[in-house]
């Protein structure tokens, strides 16, 4: 199954960046062994018209299960967000993209596009962070299906 994120704003040039690129490398490696393929990012730039080319991106995915991140989603413990995962994978889902949306957040147009809506909790995350803190959920939602002991409980 395909991983992404599809994100408002640029994550290049940020001090968060190389540890985006820990977690993604990570899921790279240990997500095969899980059907898991990988974690892509793309990034639109954070500019008027960007929840449009949001939607566009994701009319070139027609098929793919939509996740938006939104305040006001199910917030999920991290052995939770597994079993959606492994049970996404299970059903033949071939792709999940991630929405994350900028500043102004997402439009109504996307959240009722959405397949689900997760909340990071009922704190709001920087973009930027956002980015990181779903690569690293998806890290710890693969070391949870591959007994791998990064989680604890």
């Amino acid at each position: 199954m395909k991983l992404s994120i599809l994100a408002v704003g640029q994550l290049r040039g940020q001090k968060e960046a190389p540890l985006f690129e820990t977690y993604a490398t990570r899921i790279s490696k240990t997500g095969r062994a899980l059907a898991l393929d990988g974690l892509a990012l793309t990034e639109i730039k954070d500019q008027a018209g960007a929840n449009s080319k949001l939607e566009a991106a994701l009319d070139a995915a027609p098929t793919a299960f939509v996740v938006v991140l939104d305040e006001r989603g199910t917030s999920l413990s991290s052995r939770a967000f597994a079993e959606k995962l492994s049970q996404w994978r299970d059903d033949g889902t071939r792709e999940v993209i991630f929405v994350l949306g900028g500043a102004d957040g997402l439009s109504d147009a996307l959240r009722q596009r959405a397949n689900m809506r997760i909340a990071l909790g009922p704190m709001t995350w920087p973009h930027i962070l956002a980015r990181v803190l779903v690569a690293e959920q998806i890290w710890r939602a693969i070391s949870i299906l591959a007994n791998h002991p990064y989680h604890r409980n």
